[in-house]
C-alpha cells in the first residue's frame, strides 16, 4: 500500500482530486454539510445509493474512524452488496485507501488500523456488545427484523461524534417514518432517482424495466423513491387507524390472545395480537407482537402476553398445523384457556396495517 511520503501517493492524490468522487458525484450523493448524526440517502433502484455508501465508508477512515460496523439485511447482502459488489468498498476504494478483506473474521482492515466489521441484520444480537464510532447501512427498509436497527444505536458510542449513514430505497416502515421525522434535528436526508443515474445505467434498463414500471405506484417507489404510506383499495389504511387510535384504554369485557401460525422461523410472519372487547362493543388491538418465530417462541410470546394482560383466551388459527398448534402452546403453558379456530388469518393482516398498539 502507498504511504504519504511517496511520491506516487501525491500523484494519487492530486487524480482523485481531477477525478475523483468528490469531482464526479452528484450533490445528492455527497454527505451534506453540517452538525448531523444521521445522513438518510433515500433513491430508487441504481440511483448510485451503494457507491455513495462505500465512498463514505472511506472518508471515515481517512478522518480518523477506526471501529465501523457494516450492516445490511442479510449476511449474503453486506458481503456481495457493500464489500465486494460492482459498488462495494472494495472496488472503489483506492490502492492506497483499499483495506484487507478477511470473510472468516467479517472483517475489512486499512493499513492505519481501522476496521470495519460486517453485520447481518437478522442476526440483531450480533450487535450486542460491540461499539462503533460509525456505521453504514444499506437498505433499512428491507430488514426483516427491524431491532437490528436498535441494537446497531446502542453500539454508536464511540468518539465525540459517532455518524451513520444509510442508504435504502424507501418503504413505509416504523423506523423510516421516525427518521424522517427528525430531518432538520439530527438527521439529514438526501434524495435521488434512477433516473439521475441514467449515464451509469445500461439503456436496456431503461428500454424494459423503467418503460414497465414508470408511473406506476410501484415504479414511484422503486424508481422515483417516493414514500408510499398505504396500498389502494386496502382494507386497512393507515391514516384511517390513526384518526381511530386511542390515548387511554377503555374498560374491556374480555380479552384475547389471536395466533396465525407460519410454521417455520423463516417463513411468514406468525401474527400475534392481542384484542380486547370494550363497554362500547367496539374491538381495540391491544398489543401486536406479530414476527419471525420458531414455533415454540411464538407460542412462549403468545402465552407471555396472555398472563400479562390477564386475557380470557388464547385463540388460534388452525388451518396450517391442525393439532400442532395446541400441543405447542400446552408445552410452553398447559393451563391456558385455548379455543381453536379456521379462518382466522385476517387478525394478523389487520394488525399489521397499523402496528403501533392503542
Amino acid at each position: 500500500m502507498l504511504q504519504p511520503n511517496d511520491v506516487d501517493f501525491a500523484a494519487a492524490l492530486l487524480a482523485e482530486l481531477e477525478h475523483g468522487w468528490h469531482a464526479t458525484a452528484r450533490p445528492s450523493q455527497l454527505p451534506p454539510e453540517g452538525d448531523w448524526a444521521i445522513w438518510l440517502m433515500l433513491g430508487g433502484r441504481g440511483a448510485g445509493k451503494s457507491r455513495a455508501l462505500s465512498e463514505w465508508v472511506l472518508a471515515q477512515v481517512l478522518d480518523g474512524r477506526r471501529h465501523i460496523a457494516l450492516l445490511a439485511p442479510t449476511a449474503a447482502d453486506v458481503r456481495a452488496v457493500m464489500v465486494e459488489g460492482p459498488s462495494g468498498i472494495l472496488a472503489v476504494a483506492p490502492e492506497w485507501n483499499r483495506p484487507t478483506f478477511n470473510p472468516s473474521l467479517r472483517r475489512l482492515t486499512w493499513s492505519n488500523g481501522a476496521v470495519a466489521t460486517l453485520f447481518s441484520a437478522d442476526e440483531p444480537e450480533r450487535l450486542r456488545g460491540p461499539q462503533y464510532d460509525a456505521a453504514a447501512v444499506d437498505e433499512l427498509c428491507a430488514f426483516r427484523k427491524p431491532e437490528a436497527w436498535d441494537q446497531l444505536m446502542f453500539g454508536l458510542r464511540l468518539g465525540d461524534k459517532p455518524r451513520c449513514a444509510i442508504a435504502t430505497t424507501p418503504k413505509p416502515t416504523k423506523i423510516l417514518k421516525a427518521l424522517l421525522a427528525r430531518e432538520g434535528q439530527d438527521v439529514v436526508v438526501s434524495r435521488s432517482t434512477s433516473y439521475d443515474n441514467r449515464a451509469n445505467l445500461a439503456p436496456s434498463f431503461f428500454d424494459q424495466i423503467v418503460r414497465k414500471y414508470e408511473g406506476t405506484r410501484l415504479g414511484r417507489q422503486e424508481l422515483e423513491a417516493e414514500l408510499l404510506d398505504d396500498t389502494p383499495g386496502a382494507l386497512w389504511q393507515r391514516d384511517k387507524l390513526d384518526e381511530l387510535r386511542r390515548d387511554a384504554a377503555p374498560e374491556f369485557r374480555r380479552i384475547v390472545v389471536a395466533i396465525d401460525p407460519s410454521g417455520t422461523q423463516e417463513g411468514d410472519e406468525t401474527g400475534i395480537v392481542a384484542v380486547g372487547l370494550a363497554e362500547d362493543d367496539h374491538a381495540y388491538v391491544l398489543v401486536d407482537r406479530s414476527g419471525q418465530y420458531a414455533p415454540t417462541d411464538w407460542a412462549r410470546h403468545a402465552v407471555a402476553l396472555y398472563h400479562r394482560l390477564h386475557a380470557d383466551r388464547i385463540v388460534a388459527e388452525t388451518n396450517f398445523g391442525g393439532g400442532m398448534v395446541e400441543a405447542t402452546i400446552r408445552m410452553v403453558d398447559p393451563n391456558v384457556a385455548y379455543t381453536k379456530r379456521h379462518g382466522l388469518a385476517w387478525q394478523s393482516r389487520a394488525s399489521r396495517a397499523g402496528r403501533r398498539p392503542l
